[in-house]
């Protein structure tokens, strides 16, 4: 199998490598890709939002699979302009991917199958919003109703916070808080049957203590050991199948990825908000854990080929991942910045790292070119081992400015022991 994957940041990266671990992917591409891609794959220059040029690309290589990494793509319409052409692709269309592109849209949705979920307002004017803030009231909810990078979401005790927020999105939803962790659930789709894969958690703030503003995620770790019994089924049974039940009704079949973000309250799992893709950087631990080889279960979403005795195969032990960000992330990062030791935390026994925001400054120097810079991914036989692992990697990295949370899965290691 050709296969293509659309993206350049980490878990863009992380797909490639797994790609690449398939014996059945014989070529493998990446556009734009990143430094580390090109260890695998033939990187290509282009827009990854441009259907026309992404087609032609996968036309000219002989594409026999279109992996779409991030959101703005699908939202975008590019798995259509692709299915159109006869190219298989995994991610949904344009009408589908409406589900991570309009919180609104996704709400509306739930409400109408039936979806666990917090009750909300869409919320068109500043005035709605603060009628919706003292409906729900404190901690406050206010999220973006188009595509944010995953940072268009405010959680707060701070009413003028809340409000600020709103007024600076324009269109926002605003929801009754859930108490209880949140947990990713990926969940592969041919539009008519499901396959759930290996929850994880991720950390969205920013530091340690999960203090400071959101982020587009600073680590995660899977498995979630902790998790109740049972909560892969009841979310499946609960959110996923309505979900997908709902959207063919409206004549849209789901076919991709989809990425139910969940809150576990004292009442049972809650959906916090779906995506239309894997989520970053979830799914450098997930894919790290899968054993089953990728390529054909994501071209198996595209042509209807995932039947219900369809089972994934996991690797034992855990898999953490720790992102290195950038000087004032995630505000304006700092950029140009030479990185050094990669290949140091690379030669630690199970460890290894992914690009994220990386380029080439002249023929091999590698510099910072974006926000989350790098994620080290630390594996082993148990949850604290991977977490050591990818800790011990991390410090033989140098960025000048950079920083990195020190407890990702910390609490969670503790607990198992």
């Amino acid at each position: 199998m050709k296969a293509l994957v659309l993206g350049g940041g980490g878990r863009e990266h992380a797909l490639v490598r797994a790609l690449s671990l398939d014996p059945g992917v014989t070529d493998l591409h990446c556009a734009p890709g990143n430094p580390g891609t090109s260890e695998h794959a033939d990187n290509h220059v282009i827009n990854p939002v441009d259907g026309l040029a992404v087609t032609e690309l996968a036309a000219r290589i002989g594409a026999e699979l279109v992996v779409i990494g991030p959101e703005a793509p699908l939202v975008a319409g590019v798995a259509d302009a692709l299915r159109d052409r006869g190219i298989p692709v995994f991610g949904p269309d344009q009408q589908a991917a409406r589900l991570e592109g309009s919180k609104g849209f996704a709400k509306e949705v739930m409400e109408a199958a039936g979806v666990p979920t917090a009750r909300s307002r869409l919320c068109r004017s500043p005035g709605q919003a603060a009628e919706a803030l003292d409906a729900f009231g404190p901690p406050y909810v206010v999220k973006d109703d188009g595509l944010a990078a995953g940072k268009g979401v405010v959680v707060t005790e701070d009413r003028a916070e809340a409000e600020r927020h709103a007024r600076e999105c324009g269109r926002v939803v605003v929801e009754e808080y859930l108490d209880g962790p949140e947990v990713s659930l990926f969940v592969l789709s041919d539009g008519a049957h499901a396959l759930p894969m290996l929850p994880a958690q991720d950390f969205k703030r920013a530091y340690n203590g999960d203090l400071g503003p959101n982020t587009g995620g600073m680590g995660a770790y899977a498995p979630v050991s902790w998790a109740p019994e049972g909560m892969v089924d009841e979310v499946m049974e609960t959110a996923v199948g309505p979900t997908l039940t709902e959207m063919a009704r409206r004549g849209t079949r789901y076919q991709g990825l989809l990425y139910v973000g969940l809150a576990l309250t004292s009442e049972g799992p809650r959906v916090v908000e779906f995506n239309a893709r894997f989520g970053d950087p979830e799914c450098q631990v997930v894919l790290d854990r899968l054993a089953t080889p990728i390529g054909g279960m994501l071209q198996a979403a595209d042509v209807g080929g995932l039947s219900p005795n369809t089972k994934l195969e996991w690797r034992g032990g855990a898999a953490v991942t720790v992102v290195l960000a950038a000087e004032n992330y995630p505000g304006e990062p700092a950029k140009g910045d030479p990185i050094s030791g990669i290949e140091a935390a690379s030669a630690l026994d199970g460890a290894y790292v992914l690009h994220a925001g990386t380029a080439w400054s002249g023929v091999r120097d590698l510099t910072s070119a974006g926000g989350r810079v790098l994620n080290v991914v630390g594996t082993g036989d148990t949850l604290a081992r991977a977490r050591e692992r990818a800790y011990q990697a991390a410090e033989r990295i140098e960025l000048r400015g950079s920083f990195y949370r020190t407890d990702i899965a910390e609490r969670a290691a503790g607990d198992a022991g």
